[in-house]
């Protein structure tokens, strides 16, 4: 009897079993379903082939072995149904507990099939000559009985859980089922086609191919297991519930010390076999310079950690002469995270902000850490909101002109709101919107709707000659900004003599040729620039001196001090007389009182600004203010 087709999915299954083995292999619950349904699928074609020569060799030998390697052969059919079954199911059922009273409660159906196959009677029929070989009877209806509900049971969790089940992996196991499920039917309408077991070969291969090569979880430049292995294997960690440490270190160029740039890959090299030969750990390349140490013991996870820093202190390359400083980022805990990505995320949170860092550069992860860098993710998505869904709002506070005595301009303030409609102080958004760059599209969107009020409201028909909009650091170093603002302004048919630009020290300080070009451009064009928060951060008269700008203005805590502090008495009147001397104005902020008010009236202040007048007010209010308020004498 023939088993040529037999003998090549062996020789399949030999095949895959090499160049599977041969890999580097990440122990994942996946991996272990595969590996499970590999070895089944390899015992049922050797099985399968050796039902074949004891049938035809039935003369030989004894009825009992015949029937024993036969019906085995149809076990391990059961046994591969089973076991693709469970592969389905490790994306289903994520958490381990549930996978394995799944496995046992499917095991039980496995081992009363396989058990009626061992004790029902099987026949065999066999015509040499014309080449036609199987077996009947109730043991084989009892498999294909099986066999079918498996690959319903299969095909209806692949609909009914699509949303669980991975595209690659439900694309995979349909090729699987269709494979096997097509030669079961040619078997069966053609007896002489013994395709079952090659069938069952192929579809490991498929699986291979798909989904299952080791190779794709490699990182190729490095041999570390890469970005997609970690989240996998992190992600399997959380389903169980195991808890576990994260070291990422962070090898930027600034990183190494007293070397040629060309030595770098070298350098990088020999860290990265010492990084891989740990055997407490797993070893991830996350990115292009960062590399991920996962431990799933806390003890050995810190003892690691002071290891591996004891070994980059001693330097590397020939006679250990070359220094690495890596950025060091420790997670003790992954319970300080739902999840493989919102761990990555905080990561990434941290590795962004140098000032978080020690001196050694090392940051370990708290958990109240991670309850501010969820809070600031949920920030990030309100502010998105904001600007996605136009829910940005401006409000204006009005400033008082001591000189002629009504609210000649107001500063324009961002507003937001959170879902429930409360409005969001500006110092827990302002900050993180300027970290993660949404500061150019907040700002553009608070100009542009400035704008439009000014142009809708006709505000200078009641007095109000300019309003203020705040510059952040991050626009004051954005070089496109003088000519996206004077587009705005033209567009909204705006005079620029309407608008008066804010800027602070720190800006001044971080940015200054950019911002110089900016404000060179914009003041051609006719926009006036105040120089905002004086008093505050780097304070330095010589800043007022380079920066071109009209007015200055005093921060609330250098108005307090004024009247709390003797020595700021001082301070302040030297600083005044200087501004005055520039023949700068003046604006004092944060003036709550009519003793303040009076005794800056009094120093020579040109504007005042603050609660005594109003605080912000949303436009239709501030109109409502001005045009109530301006032919009022203070």
């Amino acid at each position: 009897m023939p088993i040529q087709v037999q003998c090549c999915g062996l020789f399949l299954m030999v095949m895959l079993l090499y160049f599977y083995g041969s890999q580097k292999n990440i122990k994942l619950n996946t991996g272990r379903a595969f590996r499970n349904a590999f070895f089944m699928t390899f015992v049922c074609v050797i099985f399968d082939i050796l039902s074949c020569l004891a049938i035809t060799n039935r003369n030989v030998l004894s009825g009992i072995v015949v029937d024993l390697v036969s019906k085995t052969y149809l076990a391990t059919l059961v046994g591969v149904a089973f076991f693709a079954l469970m592969y389905m199911y490790t994306d289903i059922y994520t958490v381990k507990s549930v996978y394995n009273k799944m496995m046992l409660k499917y095991g039980i159906v496995v081992a009363v099939a396989v058990l009626m196959i061992y004790i029902l009677p099987i026949d065999y029929y066999l015509d040499i000559e014309a080449g036609v070989l199987y077996s009947k009877g109730p043991s084989c209806y009892t498999t294909y009985g099986f066999a079918l509900a498996t690959v319903i049971i299969v095909t209806v969790r692949l609909i009914r859980d699509r949303a669980k089940i991975s595209t690659s992996r439900r694309i995979a196991v349909m090729i699987w089922m269709g494979v096997w499920v097509m030669a079961a039917l040619i078997q069966f309408l053609f007896p002489k086609l013994l395709l079952v077991g090659f069938a069952s070969a192929s579809g490991m291969l498929v699986l291979y191919l798909i989904l299952e090569n080791p190779g794709y979880n490699i990182d190729r430049q490095t041999g570390l297991f890469n970005h997609e292995a970690f989240m996998q294997y992190a992600g399997e960690l959380y389903a169980m519930d195991t808890p576990f440490s994260v070291l990422e270190i962070i090898l930027a160029h600034g990183s190494f010390k007293m070397m040629r740039t060309e030595l770098e890959d070298e350098v990088i090299a020999e860290a990265v076999k010492y990084l891989s030969g740990i055997t407490d750990a797993i070893t991830f390349r996350n990115a292009s310079t960062e590399i991920l140490l996962v431990f799933t013991d806390r003890e050995k996870a810190d003892n690691g950690v002071k290891a591996v820093k004891r070994r980059f202190e001693k330097g590397w390359g020939k006679n250990a002469g070359i220094l690495v400083s890596p950025n060091w980022i420790y997670a003790p805990d992954s319970r300080i995270s739902d999840n493989a990505e919102e761990l990555l995320y905080l990561m990434k949170y941290i590795a962004r902000d140098s000032k978080e860092f020690t001196e050694n550069h090392y940051f370990e992860v708290t958990p109240e850490f991670a309850v501010k860098m969820r809070r600031e993710k949920d920030m990030e998505q309100l502010i998105m909101n904001s600007i996605v869904n136009d829910m940005v709002e401006v409000w204006y506070q009005p400033i008082f002109s001591t000189e002629h005595h009504r609210f000649i301009s107001a500063e324009a303030l961002v507003r937001i709101r959170d879902d429930d409609g409360n409005l969001v102080p500006p110092g827990a958004f302002i900050e993180i919107a300027e970290r993660n760059g949404m500061i150019l599209q907040l700002g553009e969107i608070v100009f542009r709707k400035v704008c439009h009020f000014i142009n809708g409201s006709q505000i200078s028909l009641f007095g109000v000659d300019y309003i203020e909009v705040n510059l952040s650091v991050v626009q004051c170093a954005y070089r496109d900004l003088a000519h996206d603002y004077i587009r705005i302004m033209e567009e909204s048919a705006v005079s620029p003599k309407q608008i008066n630009l804010e800027i602070t020290e720190s800006a001044s300080m971080n940015a200054r040729k950019i911002l110089l070009e900016n404000m060179k451009k914009l003041m051609d064009y006719g926009v006036s620039f105040s120089l905002d928060d004086f008093g505050t951060g780097q304070s330095n008269l010589d800043y007022i001196v380079d920066m071109p700008v009209e007015i200055v203005k005093f921060d609330k805590g250098m108005t307090n001090a004024y009247f709390e502090n003797g020595k700021a008495k001082y301070i302040m009147d030297a600083a005044m007389n200087m501004i005055r001397g520039m023949n700068l104005k003046i604006v004092s902020e944060g003036i709550e009182t009519e003793e303040q008010f009076c005794t800056m009236e009094n120093l020579g202040i040109n504007y005042i600004q603050g609660y005594y007048f109003s605080k912000p007010l949303p436009a239709d209010e501030f109109l409502d203010f001005i045009k109530n308020n301006n032919n009022t004498k203070y």
